[in-house]
């Protein structure tokens, strides 16, 4: 019994062994599965995270700043670029003496010592010095690269450059001190113009100290291309006669566009005042954000009477030969009595001639036909009222009156243009759907955008169908009154020998808290060539010219008449042998149509030359050649030069 027992106990007591022993190997099995399972996270699943971070402690990174974007014009100049400079960083781990740093690096750049201590104390792996070490100049740069300093390093960057200073600044715009878009075309396009940095990459040890052979170099990449519908030469032309203009006539401000009409390319668009956006920290934020050539809202006056005009022809509502209205100086509606420009009136006219003497009366005829409804509704179709979609920041949209609200003299005002509120843009773009065969077009100054590097075309933009609104047969008869304008109107002053140019003048009044000011004026004209097939049309407004009587046709028609001549030659236009004589007045150059004396004696050529100066080449008594040729315009006592022969 008693071996038994112990027999007994002893099986127990295996058994209670084996137990414990399977529990201790299950939790060795457990623990063992758990690290391998943590190994196989952290090196399979954590691992790109992990060595990121463990990376971020041992990686450096110099930064090397990318290439913004340029601008062209259509013609290929560059009106944005870059210049590359350098900027100062610190790597505070790698520099042993900081207290001398800061002393020698604070004297360089003059400033105070504790501004680089700063710095040099920051707990960072590395530490731009900004903004004092921004954009350094070669001779400072040349200072600190002296040193041989270890953690002070210079670093490449790009900064944005205008090689024509204030050409074109409120198109363009400018950047701030990161490069980044801060207004015009540089804060519209900012994504595309705005390149990926690159960097020269290195590793350092636990101190910060830098490993040898361990650089890596990543390109930077440049940012896109831009080309602008706008021509350079066209463009200089309109800088240089806003800055006379201003100059000459001491005027609150100018503006100008240039527009190709058959499209809506932008082909020149300027304002003053204007700025140099390479020192942009110079001027005020208005002279930095208001391109008053898509701006500024302002009455018309007599340019906008060409969409009543575009109205009257299209609705058939008047016949501008066959039609004739008399002028006595003023006309009574509802109560208000609404003179002519012209004292005394232009008595009794044809429409044709009430367009050329630009009458009011005649124009509030021209309104009391069509009516409210269909006036605004062809102002509204001609884009007035709401922007134009033009690829510009900054535009406005102009104030029309309520319909509803639209009275007799309301209507009245509105067919001269009082009363109502544009833009230039919008005018321009108006104007050119008049005299285009009728066809509304969306403004657009950007041609196209491409990679720096291979050209090629990312997006392109090319003309935006809007509406068609008025037909063919009115848009011919608008050219032909508004070439009669300039011929014999009062747009005389914008006349081009031997080019065939329309146009319209404005004189409007400008408005201060509800009341007209007292001499003080925006003059205006929108003039256009050829007139029979139109490929170019510019606007030009004046504020407030002083010193001088005030009137469209005398002030802002000379200049658009410059800004054409420039146009003519940029774009070849040749010229016309069929324009309307103009009608002379009597302090006007006059020009003379060169007759063909070739064949005839020198007696006979002498008659017929009678307006010009003569002078002789060879010897005999029949001219041979001569030069200018037969047909040209030429101002009066202009020389004609004639080669003689005996046969």
């Amino acid at each position: 019994m008693l071996e038994y027992s112990l027999m007994g106990e002893t099986t127990m007591f295996d058994k209670g062994i084996h137990k414990r022993i399977k529990i201790v190997l299950l939790i060795v099995i457990f623990v063992f599965l758990l690290v391998i399972g943590k190994v196989f996270y952290i090196e399979v699943i954590e691992y790109r995270k992990l060595n990121t971070l463990a990376s971020g402690l041992w990686s450096r990174n110099l930064p090397i700043e990318a290439d913004r974007g340029k601008i062209y014009t259509v013609d290929g100049e560059v009106v944005a670029g870059n210049l590359t400079t350098t900027s100062l960083v610190f790597i505070p781990n790698q520099i042993k003496d900081k207290d001398l740093v800061a002393t020698k690096i604070s004297e360089i750049l003059e400033v105070d010592k504790s501004v680089i201590e700063e710095h040099l104390y920051k707990k960072s792996s590395i530490e731009r010095v900004h903004p004092e070490g921004r954009r350094l100049s070669y001779e400072i740069a040349d200072k600190i690269n002296s040193l041989n300093y270890d953690g002070v390093y210079l670093v490449k960057e790009s900064k944005r450059y205008y090689p024509y200073n204030n050409l074109m600044s409120h198109i363009l715009g400018f950047v701030g001190i990161d490069n980044q878009g801060l207004s015009g075309l540089e804060l519209q396009y900012d994504t595309y113009l705005t390149g990926a940095s690159g960097a020269i990459q290195y590793f350092s040890d636990a101190k910060g100290n830098r490993l040898e052979r361990s650089e890596v170099y990543v390109e930077p990449e440049d940012g896109m291309d831009i080309y602008l519908t706008v021509n350079y030469e066209i463009q200089a032309a309109v800088e240089r006669e806003l800055d006379n203009a201003m100059t000459k006539y001491n005027a609150d401000g100018a503006w100008s566009i240039v527009m190709d009409p058959n499209s809506g390319e932008i082909l020149a668009m300027s304002s003053r005042p204007n700025f140099n956006p390479n020192h942009y920290q110079d001027y005020t934020t208005e002279e930095l954000n208001r391109n008053y050539a898509i701006w500024a809202s302002y009455e018309p006056g007599s340019t906008f009477k060409i969409v009543t005009l575009a109205t009257s022809v299209n609705e058939k509502t008047v016949d501008l030969v066959k039609d004739t209205f008399y002028d006595s100086g003023s006309v009574n509606v509802d109560g208000a009595r609404i003179k002519c420009w012209k004292r005394g009136g232009h008595g009794a006219q044809t429409f044709l001639e009430v367009v050329q003497n630009s009458c009011n009366p005649g124009f509030v005829e021209l309104g009391n036909r069509l009516g409210k409804e269909k006036l605004f509704e062809y102002i509204n179709n001609f884009g007035f009222g709401k922007k134009t979609g033009i690829d510009l920041n900054g535009e406005a949209s102009g104030i029309l009156f309520n319909l509803d609200k639209v009275g007799p003299v309301e209507l009245a005002t509105t067919a001269f243009g009082q009363g109502v509120s544009v833009t230039a843009i919008q005018q321009i773009t108006a104007v050119s759907a008049a005299i285009n065969g009728g066809t509304l077009y969306r403004p657009y100054i950007v041609k196209r955008i491409t990679e720096h590097e291979t050209g090629e075309i990312i997006e392109e933009h090319k003309p935006t169908f809007v509406r068609k609104v008025i037909s063919e047969e009115a848009s011919e008869q608008v050219r032909y009154a508004l070439e009669s304008v300039v011929a014999l109107g009062t747009g005389r002053n914008a006349y081009i020998e031997n080019y065939r140019v329309g146009g319209k003048t404005g004189t409007a009044q400008k408005v201060n808290k509800g009341s007209y000011m007292v001499g003080n004026y925006i003059l205006s004209f929108v003039g256009f060539l050829p007139a029979d097939n139109p490929k170019v049309i510019a606007y030009v407004a004046i504020d407030n010219p002083k010193g001088v009587t005030q009137y469209g046709g005398t002030i802002a028609a000379p200049i658009a008449k410059n800004i054409l001549t420039d146009a003519i030659s940029a774009l070849n236009i040749s010229p016309s042998l069929d324009t309307i004589p103009k009608k002379y007045q009597w302090y006007d150059t006059k020009y003379y149509t060169v007759p063909n004396v070739v064949g005839k004696t020198v007696s006979d050529a002498k008659k017929e030359l009678k307006n010009f100066q003569i002078e002789y080449t060879g010897t005999g008594n029949i001219v041979l050649s001569q030069s200018p040729s037969v047909g040209s315009r030429v101002s009066e006592n202009s020389v004609v030069r004639l080669l003689l022969s005996d046969n």
